[in-house]
């Protein structure tokens, strides 16, 4: 997993998300879905941000397994991107 440069990002999206999706962040002005509403009351803060965690998380799932299931070639030759199959690949990432 970790040869494929896109699939880095997806697993530390998931990770930072795990503890939103949980409800162990307090409200706080750096981390979280911060917005007037849920920086006011906590179960709004909790509740938004639990989603919003569950959300990071699904859309990483699906990022890494199109990272995996679509690999980067860094060997690849210049111009590598000339085919239409190659293109829709690449647009994946």
């Amino acid at each position: 997993m970790f040869a494929q440069p896109f699939a880095i990002p997806a697993l530390i999206l998931f990770i930072v998300a795990v503890p939103l999706a949980l409800g162990v962040i307090p409200r706080n002005r750096l981390y979280g879905f911060r917005t007037r509403r849920t920086l006011a009351d906590d179960a709004t803060w909790f509740r938004v941000n639990r989603f919003a965690g569950f959300g990071i998380m699904v859309a990483s799932a699906i990022y890494a397994a199109v990272a995996v299931a679509n690999p980067y070639n860094r060997n690849s030759p210049p111009g590598w991107c000339t085919s239409l199959r190659s293109r829709y690949r690449w647009s994946l990432h």
